[in-house]
Formats: structure tokens, sequence, C-alpha cells
């Protein structure tokens, strides 16, 4: 009986089980649903580089932080694209028959909002032809004439900042960091003015210029002189000072244009040739032969950051580069109408302005590869008859394209070509006077050096390649040294030999370097030889070019030289009838 009340005791009282309740739509959510990638540390420490060969322990943690933090940066730069909710729409055609080419403005801006209607406008000008330039917000506009005619203002609102009766030739106007100051290429030099007309500085060192192009990311005016010369310069507009010229030796330029990814220069010169510069290179970093004829325009693809290049020549022909491998033109077709001018919106669309008519071709479809002269599908087309187009301009984050002639300016709508979404810590088109005054301090502290400009931007801040050869130092008992490793480069030229298995081990010692009876001489022995006059400056300088040089001359002759001696000895040793005597000190001086 003590024995079943002890077993009952072992057991322990019952436990009732807990209901679990499932509820079918969390459950059915989960499935459906994961952690944003820049929460997952398990797939973000796959794309971080553990930089192991790297030996010292605090730059290696230091770099792996680094490239964590990269890797974070753009998975949340991944998480938040999928907040953008608009999106730029083109045109669709309703039917096969119909083509999107053959929708006029009038019924674009009939469908078309209020808002982006307005962009449909006519300037008509006195003192043409105009060329135009829009601020990297889109908001402000800037107009020049031939004549002198320049004009800065509000284009959405209406507003007029200022406009300038120049007087004498003008070919080129631009924007500095914003609208507040912009830049004049008149006859002689570049004028700065400022938001209300005011000439502030007059750049004499920019003489005759053709045109003007700023980098607001450098704070860095570029201008091209008119002339076979072609100075290419930089003048620095945050201290004043001009910082480089190149003398590009390619004749006349008239197209110029910066690649807005790495911020290199593309000029297009008169032999047909196009160019790149950076302001640390004194020769280009790219040249290409472009068109038979002289570039007549150059731009840069913003949208595929900077892979693509379209040329226009006076050869009527348009070609489109890959900026990747420069092997030729991925499409080729003619313009009509001789010379065009060509620019690429923010989406990738390329507008051709040529003759009385401007053409607008949607990407990708322009950055296939094809053989021949075939011209790509149109997307829009647009008759203008004021003659010759002079300057073709995309509104950033508009729907808007605007063209200079010789009668004032056109602006017509494209739908789809600007950016829908902007980022308003680099380009805000609703920004007041308070936040564009602490952009403009920002963008100051944060100014980058000229010499970074590259054509590879991601070239600074990466880490070296590490050497392909590279040889161990070994101790006493032959184990190699811990921390001794020699890159390949640094190694001694007879190192490199011997690591490369080239090296000449059967070659002749030097005498000057061995004592009489064959051993190496010491440092202190080659000292005291040295002051014998056996060590002079020449004879080392010799003795250093002949290392490890094999010439079949010298080798034949210390051969024959060798031969003779052996002779001499020989004869010597059957004329004395028996062994030779031992050598004295004086057989040097006696004659053989």
């Amino acid at each position: 009986m003590d024995a079943l009340i002890a077993k009952a005791d072992a057991l322990g009282p019952r436990q009732k089980k807990r209901k679990i309740f499932h509820d079918s739509t969390a459950d059915s959510v989960k499935k459906r649903t994961g952690v944003p990638k820049s929460l997952q540390d398990k797939d973000l420490a796959l794309n971080v580089p553990s930089h192991k060969h790297i030996a010292n322990k605090k730059l290696r943690t230091e770099l792996v932080r680094n490239a964590t933090q990269t890797a974070r940066a753009k998975a949340l730069l991944e998480d938040a694209e999928m907040m953008l909710a608009e999106d730029a729409g083109l045109m669709q055609a309703e039917g096969e028959l119909e083509r999107t080419w053959r929708v006029s403005q009038s019924e674009i801006k009939n469908g078309a909002g209020g808002d982006a209607a307005r962009g449909r406008r006519e300037w008509k000008l006195d003192g043409g032809p105009y060329r135009s330039r829009y601020t990297r917000n889109g908001r402000h506009l800037a107009i020049v004439g031939s004549m002198g005619h320049a004009a800065t203002f509000d284009w959405l609102s209406g507003t007029l900042h200022a406009e300038l009766q120049l007087q004498e030739t003008c070919r080129d106007i631009t924007f500095l960091h914003d609208h507040s100051h912009f830049a004049v290429a008149q006859k002689k030099y570049v004028f700065i003015y400022d938001r209300d007309g005011v000439e502030l500085h007059c750049l004499k060192a920019h003489i005759e210029p053709t045109r003007l192009e700023f980098l607001p990311y450098h704070w860095l005016l570029a201008s091209i002189r008119q002339g076979n010369a072609g100075y290419l310069k930089y003048q620095d507009t945050s201290t004043g000072q001009l910082l480089v010229e190149h003398r590009t030796k390619f004749g006349a330029c008239s197209a110029m244009t910066q690649n807005l990814h790495n911020a290199v220069i593309h000029l297009g010169h008169q032999n047909g040739t196009v160019t790149l510069w950076t302001p640390n290179l004194p020769h280009p970093a790219v040249q290409l032969l472009a068109h038979l004829g002289p570039v007549a325009s150059v731009s840069v693809d913003p949208s595929t950051g900077g892979r693509y290049m379209a040329t226009a020549g006076r050869d009527g022909t348009v070609k489109v580069w890959d900026c990747r491998n420069w092997k030729g033109a991925v499409r080729e077709w003619s313009a009509r109408g001789g010379a065009a001018e060509v620019e690429w919106s923010q989406r990738g669309a390329l507008a051709v302005a040529s003759g009385g008519t401007v053409n607008v071709y949607t990407s990708p479809i322009i950055q296939q590869p094809m053989h021949g002269n075939t011209q790509p599908p149109l997307y829009l087309t647009h008759p203008i008859p004021h003659r010759p187009l002079t300057s073709v301009r995309f509104a950033p984050f508009q729907d808007v394209l605007t063209l200079g002639h010789a009668v004032g300016l056109s602006s017509i709508l494209v739908p789809g070509a600007g950016e829908p979404n902007f980022d308003s810590t680099e380009a805000d088109p609703f920004e007041n006077r308070k936040a564009r005054r602490e952009k403009e301090v920002k963008a100051l502290l944060d100014k980058i050096q000229p010499d970074m400009i590259t054509l590879d931007p991601e070239l600074i801040g990466s880490l070296a390649p590490e050497p392909k050869l590279s040889t161990t130092t070994t101790t006493i008992d032959g184990k190699p040294a811990r921390g001794t490793e020699t890159p390949f480069a640094r190694l001694p030229r007879l190192e490199r030999l011997r690591v490369q298995g080239k090296a000449d081990e059967s070659e002749v010692v030097d005498p000057d370097d061995t004592a009489p009876d064959g051993r190496k001489l010491t440092k202190e022995e080659k000292e005291r030889k040295k002051m014998r006059g056996k060590g002079k400056s020449t004879k080392r300088y010799l003795r250093k070019q002949r290392k490890n040089v094999i010439d079949p001359r010298a080798v034949a002759i210390r051969a024959k030289m060798e031969k003779d001696r052996e002779e001499r000895k020989a004869r010597a040793k059957e004329k004395a009838g028996g062994e030779p005597r031992k050598p004295s000190a004086l057989d040097r001086f006696a004659r053989g």
C-alpha cells in the first residue's frame, strides 16, 4: 500500500492544457509579407566584404563598418523607392494603326491637367536666335539672344527677375548654384550678374567664350574659347580663383556639355572629334572621332548614370554612343535639315531638333544596338516654322521641352519626359528663401575638390587591388618570417627576375666584389678597397648597368679570353718542362 501511495505522489497533479486561438487573418498576412531588406541583417551581411587581406585590425574594422553602412543605405533607398506614388506616363496608342507621333500639341494640351498645360507657350522676341537654361529644380529659366537681350524669370508664376540689354554679341547663358546668380558668355569676356541684373564680376581670363557649363557639386564654371586654340578653363566661383586651363588643340569648339554623373566635360570640335576632359589631366581622358564633319551638339543621358552620349554633326547624322566601351556607335541615323541639336531628358527621352522640326525618341529603343542607318521609332514630333533651331532644353521635373530659334522661344509638351518624383534635399521646386540660403551654406560645406573628378567616380575611396606576386622573407632555419611579405613591385630587379624564373644564375661574378681566395667581401673590406681606388663612382655606375644584363657578344668575348688564358698556361707549362711556378705579384706587369 505504501508503494502505491509513493508512486501516486511521484506522478504529480495533472496540468490543464491551454487553448490556443488561431487568427486566420493574421496567419494569411504573415505568409504574404516579409521584413524589409534594410532590416534583414542576414541578407545584408552577405553583401558586405570582409577585407580579410588587411593585416591592420583597426583599419579592417573601420572598412567593414563603412561597407555595412553603405549596404544599409542602399537597402533603405530600395525600400524608399517603393513609396514613390507617381510614375512617368508615356503616351500609348490604342490601336495597331495609331501612332503617338500623330498626336498634335493641341490634343496633348487639352488632355493634360491645368498645371501641365501651362508648359505649352510661345515667346516671340527680337534679337534672336535665343538660347535657354533651366535651374536644377526646373523653376527658373534664363534666356539670352545673340544680339544681347538677356532675361531670367520664374516661368511657372511668370515673375520676371532681371532683363538686360547688353548691346553686344552673347553666345550662351547659365545659372550658377541657384537662380540668384547667372553667367553670360558675351563678346569678349564672361560676366556674372546677380538676380536683379547687377554686374558682379568680369572674368577677363575667359576670353571670347563660346559655351558655358557649371558644375554644382564642385562650384566650378567651365568655358570653352572660340577659335582654333580652344582653351577650356575652370573658374572656382566660391573662391574666385582660376583653377586650370587646357589647350585642346582640336580646332574650334561649338558644342559643350557635362556628365552629371561624374562631372566630366564633353567637347565637340570642328574636326569631328569628341573629347572628354577633367581638371586634373592636361590631355583628354577620352578622344573619339565621332563624325566626318564638325560636331554641332553633344548631350549625355542622365537617366542611366551617364552611360550613353548622343552627338549630332554638320554631316546630318545623329549617333548614340556607349560611354563604357567606345567601340562604335550604338545607333546612327540621318536627320533632315542638316545640323541638329540634341538633348536628353531626365527619363531618357532624346530630342533631336533639325531644320524646322523637333523629333523625340524614347528609351530603351534608342539604346539598343542596330546596324545601318535605320531611324528608331518616333515617339513625338512637332514642326517649328522658325529657323534655325539653336537650342533644345528639357525642364527638370516637368514634361516641357523649350526650343530656341530666331524669333524667340517655343515650349512644347512631351508626356513622360520629366522625373515625377524629386528629392527635396537635392533640388526642390517649392523651396522658399530660408531653405535656399541653408542649402547654399550646406553646398559650400559639402564642396567636392576638383581632383576627385574622374571617369569612374567609384575610384575615389576604393582600395588598391592586392598584389599578384609577392615574396616572403625566410628566417635562418628556412621558415617564412611573419609580416615580411614584400610586394612584387618593390623587389629588387634580381629578385623579380628570380620570381619570374628569368634570372641568369650562371652570370660571371664581378671580381671587384670577391677576395683573391674566392670569398665574398664584407662591407668594411669593400670600403677599404674603395679607398685604394678600386671602387670609383664611374666603375660602380658601369657595374650597376652591367648587372643582370646578358649580352651574347660579351659572353663570346669572355669565352675567347678564357680560352686564350688556358692556352698560355699550357704553353708555359710545356716550356718549363714541369709544373708551372706559383704566380707572383709582379706578373701583372709582365707582357703576355
